[in-house]
């Protein structure tokens, strides 16, 4: 059962001018510091005075001084109040620079491919932005989770979110080390792998990924076994590498495997390219300059 409840109006009012006062003891000086004329100060004054339900100062025609009570009240509402203005300062300066801690929810396979060749760069290009990155091939609410943005490819984005690419399109690459070609022939056809050892990958809701193929308009996908299970791409590229099997990988994770010919590349022709990871955040009126330096960085202008 909900309890009523009422904001409490004007809470504030006056306690400027009281401090004011109190530092001053004088309230036509107190005026003057704040811009106000000596009877709007001393309205406010008596208004806040009204409101605690006891006199704060002791006025003469010579001089002001604290009461017991208003004494108690500056103890209290002068460190009170200067976080409140300190408050307001922070908030200020992370709506005016980049800085203070930006969430990401990312996809695993996706910090190889996006993150990690420039993250060092852009920590050093905005020292004052902390960047959180949890990674996880789940799909998460980031609003609900407290995220900033995220990572991901489009086919998983949500409609109201506003997207930006943050890479050229992809192409899957099915490769195998040269020993392990020297040991199996090569596949011509996605039906022939389940004639091979490949390295599979398990997603963290606990499924199996079945490789997915398109040419000339078909698409198949393909159960595949062999001797090794992977969490992350890193370890099926090492196993790759090392000759345990055929992995199946991003083309841009694997450029420099490829063109050196540690891996061989096999079913080119039924691994056709598509959109790459797009960055993903909540439309608001007004982004952090954190986020907009985040987007700025990485996106794709290719």
């Amino acid at each position: 059962m909900k309890q009523n409840y009422t904001v409490r109006r004007a809470a504030l009012e006056g306690v400027e001018a009281f401090l004011a006062v109190a530092k001053r003891r004088n309230f036509r000086r107190a005026a003057a510091d704040l811009g106000v004329t000596p009877s709007a100060m001393s309205q406010a004054v008596r208004a806040l005075e009204a409101r605690v339900g006891a006199a704060l100062f002791i006025r003469t025609t010579r001089s002001v001084g604290l009461t017991e009570a208003g004494q108690r009240f500056l103890d209290r509402a002068g460190p009170a109040f200067m976080e409140l203005i300190a408050a307001g300062e922070a908030a200020r300066d992370l709506g005016r620079r980049p800085t203070g801690l930006l969430r990401l929810s990312v996809p695993r396979a996706v910090v190889p491919l996006i993150l990690e060749p420039v993250l060092l760069t852009f920590c050093q290009a905005y020292s004052e932005i902390e960047l959180e990155i949890a990674a996880s091939e789940d799909l998460i609410d980031i609003a609900a989770g407290g995220f900033d943005a995220g990572i991901r490819l489009e086919e998983s984005l949500e409609a109201d979110m506003i997207a930006v690419r943050a890479s050229p399109n992809l192409t899957t690459v099915i490769a195998g080390s040269p020993d392990y070609f020297e040991r199996h022939p090569k596949p011509l056809h996605p039906s022939d792998l389940v004639h091979h050892r490949c390295i599979k990958r398990r997603f963290t809701n606990g499924t199996i990924y079945r490789w997915e193929f398109e040419k000339d308009g078909q698409e198949l996908v393909v159960g595949v076994d062999g001797p090794l299970i992977v969490s992350e791409d890193r370890l099926g590229l090492i196993a790759a590498l090392n000759g345990v099997g055929l992995a199946y990988l991003f083309d841009l994770r694997v450029e420099h495997e490829l063109a050196s010919g540690k891996l061989v590349r096999v079913l080119e022709d039924w691994c056709s390219p598509y959109p790459g990871p797009f960055i993903y955040y909540p439309s608001r009126r007004q982004m952090r300059p954190a986020l907009r330096a985040f987007i700025d960085f990485f996106r794709y202008v290719g």
